[in-house]
């Protein structure tokens, strides 16, 4: 007789990986909440990694909603945070080069 507690992690039902659809989800909402492109681009990386292996038939697919909300969260954040970085650039540089030119 066995007296140890049963685990309750490791493989999904069928054998299959666990989904991180929380922790992706999760990423991708911190993403667009505070941390911009930080969580943002794990998040696309991951989902789009997860989705992929779901769609091979090695994930548990029940996690594919959150993988999927997740990484477009990701996604948008990350693009969202590349163009305000790309406008401050170009508003520095015209800064700059109004002001080299009043010299």
């Amino acid at each position: 007789m066995n007296d140890a507690p049963p685990t309750t992690h490791g493989a999904a039902p069928g054998g299959l990986e666990p989904h991180r659809g929380t922790l992706i989800l999760v990423l991708g909402i911190l993403s667009l909440t505070v941390c911009n492109i930080f969580t943002g681009i794990p998040a696309w990386i991951m989902g789009k990694g997860d989705l992929e292996k779901i769609k091979g038939g090695i994930m548990d697919p029940e996690g594919v909603g959150m993988t999927k909300a997740g990484m477009i969260c990701g996604i948008i954040s990350t693009i969202l945070g590349l163009l305000c970085i790309g406008f401050y650039t170009v508003i520095f540089i015209i800064a700059a080069a109004g002001a080299a030119a009043g010299q």
